[in-house]
């Protein structure tokens, strides 16, 4: 039970045990108050004065309350409207979001009654005798007014919806788009999705509301109600077809087949005419408006009836007759257009045009009045009359159906599902002028149904007509015929067809040629058609730059917003992006984003999406080619760069994309240059921390790029402590792969500055990228990247200068995940994971343990504990970083057989830290027996200089000891041969030395 239903007054408790009651339904009021789902605002505000009070409320508890009149009426009045308020929110939280819309002006009074009542209840309360401070009775003494004060208001939105129900319903407007309008609205203030199945679900639920309303005996809701549904009912969303069809014909067949004679008391005295809107005068007798004001006008104040004086000011409106002509009228027309149908197949031509003529009359008259032709299923005898002889029965038939598929989807629905109808209106475009016009008018409506649109572009012929018509004089025809063409051009397959019905050609003309509104319309099919590659690259061909770059350099503002969006379209292709680049579309386009602050936002944001399009093109240049560069010079690259501080957060997300795929041409180095001489780092450094989550990740991105060979004195100055807690938080907190890798990769790339490495170490760093490391996401794309980066940063620890991060590295678990790593990463990640292994073992002489002497009788005394192999003491993974301890050397010499120098070469810089010193001879037993000599002795062939450098050191080491010079000498020498006549100084000098060792030269060879 809720907390307030125990406090039924203030005198059944005492006051503490009901403040604090009252206290905790406050409390569930205002969190009651985040789910209301109409005037969240209103909720919000009220929860906003609760919040106030309750510290109040506290501070009286703490007081020794005895009851007298003003506290206890406080506390009864607090109880009643918390628990209404309570209630209220309740009722906003779970009834239809329609139904609360209609209450919203009952809501708000009662919101803005329960604020009047605690603001009275609380300046009843007798705070002189409580000893409270000043602050709480200032406190209190606030909310009092503010309380008082509030303005609960419905909203403009609501209040135009109310607005025009109540005269929807006064007036009894039974037009359907009223009510297509009137939902829509209600939709978007409630918000729902306008959708008709959304629209549909939501109208029912309220309907069952109302249902609920009369079984709880609340009529007046009820009828008002059901004049609400009567209104909306008449939407398409609101019904579906076959609820209207039923609905239609039940009451169709309950009225006869004749038609009915008027009324007497239908007719006007005065007119003699059947009344449109009937009003009573003070005698009582009844007259059509316009006829007794008129009568008024011409001096009369006698009724033309009794001929009693009358008063000529009052007119009320006979709203019980005119309803009953309006339902004659409706019987009536309802029995007409249901005995029309069979005229339309009569052989005479003059009896269907004047069916026709008549049935286009009612159409005309009243939206119910189509549906009502729609529902007797009349689309099909129209379509039919397409294929008359006679021209203008198929023109009245076709603005007959154009009237009918006005803004009705359920009638295109009913037209797309006919045998032959598209076809049937397509034939028309191909007969004489009139008849053309009204077909291309007929089918540009119906081309606004996904369905029919697919339809009519596959009609053999349609798209040749509708491109001869587009390309006649600029007249109505020629303009629904482009519109239509624009529609179509959604498809692949009908760009296909207008591409071979010359149509590009026709719009290239129109663009270089045409008026300035002809202009427009091709620009926006350029900006809005579905292309493919291939006839963008047409388009290209064709001249199109030329024209769309003269429009963006002289049109007005919407004309550069719809030419840019062309271009960002035909740009989208990288091939266009280049050739676009060398036709000169870079500089009006960077003029437009540089001098066009002003430009509205929308116009900025395409120009700055075309820019990146031609700067993506740069990536995928042939090597073969002239390299063709996106911005020529220093100027221009800062100029560009520097409206990163000067835009929205969607430009700012475009630029950096475009420095970004610029660090990916062949520009690359200068491009990266320029940028930290512009001081772009520090920017970046700033933009790491933006709100948006786009901006940030391609921030994050172009900094991984810069900072990869950059100047380490501009880098040290500008990445601080807070930087790189600011990266640490993005890897742990960030779902964006890609900015996960690129923040990983700045970890990695960054200059090891032993600063750096412990500001890392401080936030946190090693195990949040070490997780990386053991919860590698497999269906990521960009997993790899992650890992490759996440080792690489991994080296910053395990610098063999300080022993202190090698261990915490080693006690985190690095040294097995780099072992591993070694088997299944990437070249890249072996190289890494092989560089830390090599710094870790240069520390493991001098970590491992002696061995412990044995002391007493040996006999009684345990097995002594085997030393490691190559240090001869006792050794551990995490106690020396032992590699044979970690079982790492057969994964470094399986590494040896990469492709990729880089990975062997830091393999081989880890296996060599097995044989310095006096671990010659231990550690080279050991690399035999991993089969590693051999891969040693084949580097000497290596192409790779520093390879082959490494190798022979290492093989000079080896070849020192007499069983593995002679067991492998032979091989080496003629590798080390060529050395002597190909290799650098040092290399010929050293490969000599280690042939006088095997007996090939002598000591006193002149390569010494």
């Amino acid at each position: 039970m809720m907390a307030l239903d125990v406090v039924t007054s203030a005198s059944t408790v005492p006051a503490s045990e009901a403040l604090s009651q009252i206290v905790e339904a406050i409390l569930e009021v205002m969190i009651a108050s985040n789910n209301v789902l109409i005037k969240k605002e209103s909720f919000k505000e009220l929860a906003a004065y609760l919040e106030r009070i309750v510290p109040v409320l506290k501070e009286l508890n703490k007081r020794d309350l005895s009851h007298s009149e003003g506290l206890n009426s406080a506390i009864e009045i607090l109880n009643r409207e918390i628990k209404g308020a309570k209630e209220l929110t309740t009722e906003c939280s779970k009834r239809n979001k329609v139904y609360l819309l209609m209450n919203c002006r009952a809501i708000v009074k009662r919101l803005k009654d329960t604020a009047r009542e605690i603001s009275q209840a609380l300046g009843i309360l007798p705070l002189a005798s409580l000893d409270l401070s000043t602050d709480i009775i200032e406190e209190i003494e606030k909310v009092c007014d503010n309380m008082q004060r509030a303005e609960f208001r419905a909203a403009i939105a609501e209040e135009e919806i109310l607005e025009k129900v109540e005269s929807g319903i006064q007036e009894r407007n039974v037009d359907r788009s009223y009510a297509n309008h009137l939902l829509s609205l209600i939709a978007d203030a409630v918000g729902i999705s306008t959708e008709r199945s959304a629209l549909k679900k939501e109208f029912d639920e309220f309907k069952s509301e109302i249902e609920n309303s009369r079984m709880r005996k609340d009529q007046a809701e009820a009828v008002q109600m059901d004049q609400i549904i009567a209104l909306l009912e008449r939407a398409d969303a609101a019904s579906s077809p076959r609820e209207k069809e039923m609905k239609y014909f039940s009451k169709r067949k309950s009225l006869g087949s004749q038609p009915l004679e008027p009324l007497q008391s239908f007719y006007c005295p005065i007119t003699r005419d059947v009344m449109v809107d009937p009003v009573e005068t003070s005698s009582g007798q009844t007259f059509e408006r316009s006829a007794i004001e008129k009568w008024f006008s011409d001096g009369n104040n006698l009724c033309p009836l009794t001929m009693t004086v009358l008063d000529t000011s009052i007119l009320r409106p006979n709203k019980t007759l005119r309803q009953s002509i309006e339902e004659w009228k409706d019987r009536n027309t309802m029995i007409t257009i249901a005995s029309m149908k069979p005229k339309l197949v009569s052989t005479e031509v003059e009896e269907v045009l004047h069916c026709l003529e008549q049935l286009q009359d009612l159409c005309q008259q009243r939206d119910q009045h189509r549906e009502w032709v729609i529902l007797e299923n009349y689309i099909p005898k129209l379509i039919y009359l397409l294929g008359s002889k006679n021209r203008d029965v198929r023109n009245r038939a076709l603005i007959i159906l154009h009237i009918l598929v006005k803004d009705s989807n359920d009638t295109k629905e009913r037209l797309a599902n006919g045998d032959d109808a598209v076809e049937s209106i397509v034939r028309s475009l191909g007969r004489r002028i009139e008849e053309r016009k009204l077909a291309v008018a007929l089918l540009l409506e119906l081309s606004t149904c996904n369905t029919l649109r697919d339809q009519i572009g596959d009609v053999q012929g349609c798209i040749l007509l509708l491109v001869t018509m587009a390309s006649s004089d600029d007249n109505q025809a020629s303009r629904d015929a482009q519109e239509l063409l624009e529609n179509l051009s959604f498809s692949d397959d009908n760009v296909v067809q207008m591409a071979k019905a010359n149509y590009f050609k026709h719009l290239l003309q129109r663009l270089s040629a045409g008026p300035e509104s002809v202009k427009m319309r091709m620009a926006t099919t350029l900006a809005e058609m579905e292309l493919t590659d291939h006839h963008k690259a047409s388009l290209l061909e064709g001249n199109v730059l030329g024209p769309l770059l003269h429009l963006v350099s002289r049109g007005d503002i919407q004309m550069k917003k719809v030419a840019v969006k062309a271009l960002r379209n035909l740009s989208s292709v990288p091939q266009n992006g280049l050739q676009m680049i060398k036709e000169g579309a870079v500089g009006p386009l960077v003029d437009l984003l540089l001098h066009h602050s002003s430009s509205s936002s929308s116009l900025r944001e395409e120009t700055a999406t075309a820019i990146m399009h031609l700067a993506v093109s740069t990536m995928y240049q042939e090597s073969s080619q002239t390299p063709v560069t996106l911005l020529e010079s220093d100027k221009e690259i800062f100029m560009l760069f520097s409206l990163i501080n000067l835009t929205g957060p969607n430009v700012q997300q475009r630029i950096l994309q475009t420095f970004n795929a610029l660090c990916r041409s062949p520009s690359a180095g200068n491009i990266k240059t320029t940028l930290t001489q512009c001081s772009a780092i520090p920017v970046l450094v700033q933009l790491c921390e933006h709100d948006n989550e786009n901006v940030r990740a391609n921030a994050v991105k172009l900094f991984c790029c810069l900072v990869d060979d950059g100047d380490e004195a501009i880098i040290r100055e500008h990445v601080g402590q807070k930087c790189l807690e600011t990266l640490v938080t993005i890897i742990q907190s960030s779902h964006n792969e890609e900015e996960i890798a690129s923040a990983m990769g700045i970890l990695s790339k960054l200059p090891e500055v032993p600063q750096f490495t412990q500001w890392l170490l401080d936030a946190g760093a090693l195990p949040i990228v070490l997780n990386f490391l053991k919860n590698g996401r497999q269906n990521d794309p960009n997993r790899f990247q992650v890992v490759e980066n996440a080792v690489g940063a991994l080296r910053r620890f395990t610098a063999p200068t300080n022993l202190e991060w090698q261990k915490r590295a080693a006690e985190a678990g690095v040294i097995p995940k780099l072992v591993q790593l070694l088997e299944y990463g990437t070249t890249l990640t072996k190289e890494h994971a092989a560089t830390s292994l090599a710094r870790f073992s240069k520390n493991s002489l001098g970590l491992s343990r002696p061995i412990p002497k044995r002391k007493g009788f040996w006999c009684f005394s345990p097995p002594p504990e085997i030393g490691c192999q190559v240090h001869g003491g006792l050794c551990g993974i995490e106690s020396s970083f032992c590699l044979l301890e970690a079982n790492a050397v057969r994964p470094l010499v399986r590494v040896l057989e990469d492709p990729d120098h880089g990975a062997c070469e830091a393999s081989l810089d880890a296996l060599v830290t097995l044989i310095e010193g006096e671990r010659l001879q231990n550690g080279s037993k050991v690399l035999e027996d991993a089969n590693a000599i051999d891969r040693m002795v084949r580097f000497l062939s290596s192409p790779s200089p520093k390879l082959q450098e490494k190798a022979l050191d290492s093989v000079e080491r080896i070849f020192r000891l007499p069983e593995f010079k002679q067991k492998y000498g032979k091989s080496a020498q003629m590798p080390l041969v060529d050395l002597t006549q190909r290799g650098n100084s040092s290399m010929k000098s050293l490969s000599a030395r280690v042939l006088a060792h095997l007996n090939v030269l002598q000591d006193q060879s002149s390569y010494f």
